[in-house]
């Protein structure tokens, strides 16, 4: 029977040959990821009440990203309980302050084409651009992982998502996916899994991918998956992971989709999505001359070295615009490092920008930088509900890190590619 990539990798944590969508199965956890707001605190009383123990500690990731830096008893009492936890457990692989979980995970080499995974947050689909089948969960379903190693699974249908073509410099994942939110609706992936494929995709490299299946939480999918190729392989390996397995992970010709759509990269513009929703997204030029306060360059979906270096090109030699405070939290130290390295940063800094920490920061509601009363910020986070980074007043649009910057530079919402030609 042909398979869909998803299908073959719950068959493969099932201990099967074959499933089939709508079946219900347990499946063997490869990996578990946790984080300091839904992590220990969460799940070390549970555990304690049940008298039990982590089944792997090898197999569980735990970051510190949500309530760093810790600046108020509340956000120190919530570190020391992770940093306690850790080891109590015996979690050896505990990142502490070193950047967002999403990030933080991939670069250390952790997750792998085939592997089958949870994270503790809902963007933990980002594993998926691995060629890896890995959603969220909340505490209680993270504290039945760690105790069996096991889950259990609806098995998903496939929505396939094919773009054809190249994008055009200035336009990035981040415009596919507010256009596909756009089209589709915040419920549009139906808790299925989500596939990206076709030529467009394959050009990507691999933080962009990342990008694309971080979001198919906003779409509305259980995971957004690609399948792995030598990018993926090469990427990985340059980051320690071994026995980087690319082709056993790809759909069968003829494997049943709930819905294919086809889409052509070249023809599209960088979007925007107004306040307060991402579904609210359309081309940059229905927002052009719109002014703004804030540009906000944070958060898995919108800080990682490819991002920075999105910024970076439309900042190299330009000021931001008198008037508008420019914030940049890098993903992860490592990233912040090598743009530090390359020149990246500097770009960013000599343009004004401000450089906040390695954390989740405003896009999650923490932090010293929340957005103040009736502040119009353009950010390139994943989401811009109400009162979500801040003040309930301000306004939040979304935008790709080129439109972030460019915004930025002319003090209004403006098509990047001006600023590129």
């Amino acid at each position: 029977m042909a398979q869909t990539l998803a299908q073959k990798l719950v068959a493969r944590a099932a201990g099967k040959a074959a499933v089939t969508p709508g079946e219900i199965v347990t499946c063997r956890v490869d990996l578990a990821m946790m984080h300091d707001s839904g992590g220990p605190r969460r799940v070390k009383p549970m555990l304690e009440r049940l008298g039990a123990k982590v089944w792997d500690p090898d197999k569980v990731v735990l970051a510190t990203d949500h309530y760093l830096p810790a600046n108020d008893e509340e956000s120190r009492k919530i570190i020391r309980i992770a940093r306690d936890w850790a080891k109590e457990a015996g979690v050896s692989r505990f990142h502490d302050g070193e950047g967002i979980c999403h990030v933080v995970l991939p670069e250390n080499g952790y997750i792998k084409p085939g592997m089958f995974a949870v994270g503790g947050d809902s963007h933990s689909p980002t594993g998926g651009a691995f060629g890896a089948y890995m959603f969220g969960v909340g505490s209680t379903e993270m504290v039945g992982v760690l105790v069996t190693g096991e889950i259990w699974l609806r098995v998903p249908r496939t929505i396939r998502i094919e773009w054809s073509g190249r994008l055009s410099r200035g336009v990035a994942a981040k415009d596919m996916m507010l256009a596909l939110i756009a089209r589709f609706g915040l419920d549009g992936g139906k808790y299925e899994a989500v596939e990206y494929s076709g030529g467009a995709i394959e050009a990507l490299p691999m933080q962009e991918r990342m990008t694309l299946a971080n979001m198919a939480a906003e779409l509305g999918g259980q995971t957004g998956l690609i399948a792995p190729d030598d990018t993926t392989r090469e990427w990985l390996e340059a980051r320690g992971a071994r026995d980087v397995d690319t082709k056993s992970w790809q759909s069968d010709a003829g494997a049943q989709l709930l819905e294919q759509h086809r889409f052509d990269a070249s023809t599209l513009a960088p979007q925007v999505a107004a306040p307060h929703s991402p579904v609210n997204s359309k081309p940059v030029t229905e927002f052009k001359g719109t002014k703004i306060d804030l540009a906000y360059i944070g958060a898995c979906t919108g800080a990682k070295l490819e991002d920075l270096r999105m910024a970076a090109a439309i900042f190299k030699g330009r000021k931001a615009a008198k008037g508008v405070r420019v914030q940049v939290a890098p993903a992860s130290a490592k990233d912040q490092a090598t743009a530090r390295a390359e020149g990246t940063l500097a770009a960013l800094t000599e343009a004004g920008a401000e450089l906040l920490p390695n954390s989740c920061g405003a896009c999650a509601g923490y932090g010293n930088y929340l957005l103040p009363d009736n502040t119009v910020a353009i950010s390139t986070t994943a989401r811009n509900f109400k009162g979500r980074m801040g003040a309930a007043s301000a306004q939040i649009y979304l935008g790709s890190p080129y439109t972030v910057a460019a915004a930025a530079v002319r003090g209004t919402i403006v098509d990047p590619r001006e600023m590129l030609a």
